[in-house]
């Protein structure tokens, strides 16, 4: 489902309250309040921020649509890691700014990575553009969207470069693009995108471990973490809006609390917020970071009730001349012995990773290390993706940069290796009884749920048949066959809908 769709099925109610709210605020005769639609793209942590900022602006008094067709203001939350995500996002504001040339729009407001990365040069390619709000900057999206009154206000947060920008313009555009600040921020009081029964909680921004692929410190700034406290009353606020399942994400979550000396550390944080989360069913954890990953880290997540037994490890590459290219920190022992940790110190564990393919100077003979290692290993999941040059990077200034055919012809091997893994591993789950939590109620597939093996929109799925169940229902399946990649079930038992504290 397309985000903007997303809006006009989730927090009804809130959204009553909080337009409520802020009607006061309206002055006598002033004008109708726009009516704005929202475009996320990118990352799940890019929705975290989506969804704060649709909070934020329908605080202030504007109403927000589900139909797109029907705004009259469009904010675009932008990803800017990668060239194709760029694409993606002119593709996007070329339709937007045909639309406001036929009278359709009044106002075009740009947010995110790619605004904070190159606000500049968007606004060169894209003149429409009426606001740009930076990452940094996100508490200003209202005023962005309202439009800033006093040409002085627009100037808040400026860069020089950004001024410089605006004043060669050829009519005022609001500018909220300042550079990385670590004031303390907070991700409650949203707007859900996502289901009501699982929410995504952001336990730290940024990241510090400077992989010379990756734009993110760029972009984001070094990691800086919640306070354990904060999260745990976003977390209580969630499940008290209904999220059974809570999602742990972050650029480098396994590095959580370094740069707030907070010394019990992820596995401490795991443990706080399952012993404070009454009524969570699920937490889980993502984008684990292999060269920080701790066996106290492990007994945490072994140990926890709430804590399912998923994880996320992204690995990019396992030849150590690449690893050191990458300035990943680790070598392939290494990883083979956390790997082997892992499944010895957490039974029945599933493990997830992503791989890249086509890093500057990677030789057939190291991609073909690579192959070997997914298939004698056998990760229950695996992601791929291509080596994008992005020039501001270490790597993209390397030498030796391949092919797109080349990075492609081994993008596809790769997937072709791991789906031959992937079936043997869905076949061995015949038989088995899961614990699984209904995502959809419908559709062309039938009933769609989850085991906690599996994560939100990047892992398979289990396919209900035979039965009746809502979303956010959790009950107990046996699984009787595969379609592909996913799973077949029956249902079992139902479990009651009650948990531990409740």
């Amino acid at each position: 489902m397309d985000p903007v769709e997303k809006v006009a099925g989730e927090g009804d109610e809130l959204r009553t309250e909080r337009r409520q709210a802020a009607a006061p605020k309206r002055r006598a005769g002033a004008a109708a309040p726009p009516v704005v639609g929202f475009v996320s793209l990118g990352c799940v942590k890019n929705l975290v921020d989506s969804e704060k900022m649709l909070a934020q602006i329908a605080e202030a008094g504007a109403l927000i649509s589900g139909d797109e067709d029907a705004a009259d203001t469009i904010v675009v939350n932008t990803c800017g890691f990668l060239q194709a995500a760029r694409a993606e996002v002119l593709e996007v504001l070329e339709g937007l700014v045909q639309r406001k040339r036929r009278g359709e729009l009044k106002r075009i407001v740009v947010a995110g990575c790619l605004v904070q990365r190159d606000g500049a040069k968007l606004l060169e390619a894209v003149p429409e553009i009426d606001a740009l709000v930076g990452v940094h900057n996100r508490h200003d999206v209202a005023r962005a969207v309202m439009g800033s009154p006093d040409p002085t206000e627009r100037a808040a947060g400026f860069s020089p470069r950004d001024v410089a920008q605006r004043t060669a313009s050829s009519r005022p555009v609001d500018l909220y693009v300042g550079e990385y600040h670590s004031q303390p921020w907070s991700d409650r009081g949203r707007l859900r995108l996502t289901p009501r029964h699982y929410a995504y909680v952001r336990i730290s921004e940024g990241c510090s471990q400077k992989c010379t692929f990756c734009t993110i410190p760029a972009i984001r700034g070094p990691m800086h973490c919640k306070p354990p406290d904060e999260i745990a009353a976003e977390c209580r606020e969630l499940v008290a809006a209904g999220a059974r399942e809570l999602i742990l994400i972050g650029q480098d979550t396994t590095s959580y609390g370094a740069d707030i000396g907070y010394q019990p550390g992820l596995a401490g944080l795991l443990r706080k917020l399952d012993a404070e989360c009454d009524g969570a069913k699920w937490i889980r954890l993502m984008y684990a970071y292999p060269s920080v990953m701790t066996g106290e880290m492990l007994a945490a997540i072994a140990e926890c009730d709430r804590v399912v037994k998923y994880i996320d490890l992204p690995l990019q590459h396992i030849n150590d001349r690449v690893l050191r290219a990458m300035h990943r920190r680790v070598t392939r022992k290494r990883t083979e012995r956390l790997l082997e940790k892992i499944r010895r110190q957490i039974p029945g564990v599933t493990i997830r990773t992503t791989f890249m393919v086509g890093f500057p100077g990677e030789t057939e003979a190291e991609f073909q290390e690579l192959l070997d290692f997914v298939r004698d290993f056998g990760f229950d999941a695996l992601g791929a993706f291509k080596y994008s040059l992005e020039p501001d990077t270490p790597a993209g200034r390397m030498r030796n940069q391949l092919d797109e055919a080349v990075k492609q012809a081994r993008y596809e091997r790769l997937m072709l290796t791991q789906q031959g893994v992937a079936l043997r591993a869905a076949r061995r789950r015949v038989g088995q009884t899961l614990d699984v939590v209904v995502d959809a109620s419908d559709g062309e597939r039938g009933i769609v749920a989850r085991h906690a093996g599996q994560a939100p929109d990047v892992d398979s799925v289990c396919l209900l048949k035979d039965g009746v169940a809502e979303p956010g229902e959790f009950l107990s399946a046996r699984c009787v066959d595969v379609d592909g990649y996913d799973l077949v079930i029956r249902p079992g038992r139902r479990r009651p809908r009650a948990v531990r504290g409740i």
